[in-house]
């Protein structure tokens, strides 16, 4: 039986790994190589790692964790999970069954596009989520934003630090007056109708189509589509999840534990604050939690 059985092989997972592996606790960790992240050419803010491909830091932790022998990485998928606390079994999808005394899910979320022609092939590329993670690339040109919710007007604010040029796209909603009154004051542009379609070079934006038959132009786009928990597990499994602007998200108290007893979770499955450095930080923690949970 395993000491912790970790579903999710990324930034969290491994970072969990990391922590028990070098506690000698024995862990298996299922992965099934589909990282959110893996649209990104490089990865920004991860200090020691800043600028690498994402792909490149995750192998390179794969090949970190080989010098501990409790720690043991499998390419599957969870099919499904039962059991409590000290006896949980996870059912693969190769049949296997693997049993462990403590559950720590970081399987992620993953982003649901619209459908717009031309936005899959741009998202990491020229269509991006974060200015944390690509603001400092694309500083002080164009940039546009994709209005979404109350939170995108947040996100103007936020984007002084990088640009003074910047449009917003209000893509069918409607705008209060006093909202499109603070966007005049901050010199920010509002071009409405939908987006129809994104015209692109090798996911580069070269134009956005909207149904007013409307053309316009911006260096980069960000956009913030809803996101869901890249697996069911945790439905099955009855945990309590919170509702975010963006998307669905597992609860989780100060110790990384979800409403489940011996069930932890990390990373973009439980934070809406989607960053490698969080993602990483909240992964060993939790590790740490679910280790101390077993001392006698």
């Amino acid at each position: 039986m395993d000491d912790v059985i970790i579903i999710g092989g990324s930034f969290a997972g491994l970072a969990g790994a990391l922590q028990l592996g070098r506690a000698r606790r024995k862990v298996t960790i299922l992965d099934t190589g589909l990282p959110r992240n893996r649209y990104a050419a490089h990865s920004h803010g991860l200090l020691g790692h800043d600028h690498k491909p994402p792909a490149d830091i995750l192998a390179s932790a794969r090949q970190q964790l080989e010098r501990y022998p409790t720690v043991r990485l499998v390419n599957v998928r969870a099919e499904s999970i039962g059991g409590v606390a000290d006896d949980f079994s996870v059912l693969t999808d190769d049949g296997e069954t693997l049993r462990g005394r403590r559950l720590l899910l970081t399987y992620g979320v993953s982003d649901q596009f619209p459908a717009i022609p031309g936005f899959a092939e741009c998202w990491g590329k020229s269509i991006v989520p974060c200015p944390y993670c690509e603001g400092f690339e694309v500083a002080d040109r164009h940039w546009g934003l994709v209005y979404s919710g109350p939170h995108a007007l947040h996100a103007v604010s936020l984007f002084g630090d990088w640009t003074d040029r910047l449009t917003l796209f209000t893509d069918g909603h409607d705008l209060a007056s006093d909202a499109r009154a603070d966007l005049a004051r901050r010199n920010v542009s509002v071009i409405d109708g939908k987006l129809e379609r994104i015209e692109h070079d090798k996911g580069q934006l070269t134009s956005i189509g909207l149904d007013t038959g409307r053309n316009a132009t911006v260096d980069v786009l960000f956009a913030h589509p809803r996101n869901r928990p890249a697996a069911d597990l945790h439905v099955g499994l009855g945990l309590e999840t919170v509702e975010a602007p963006l998307g669905l998200f597992l609860k989780v108290d100060d110790r990384r534990q979800t409403s489940v007893e011996g069930i932890y979770a990390a990373g973009d499955l439980a934070n809406p604050m989607a960053s490698v450095t969080l993602a990483s930080s909240s992964g060993a923690m939790a590790a740490i939690f679910a280790q101390q949970s077993m001392l006698v």
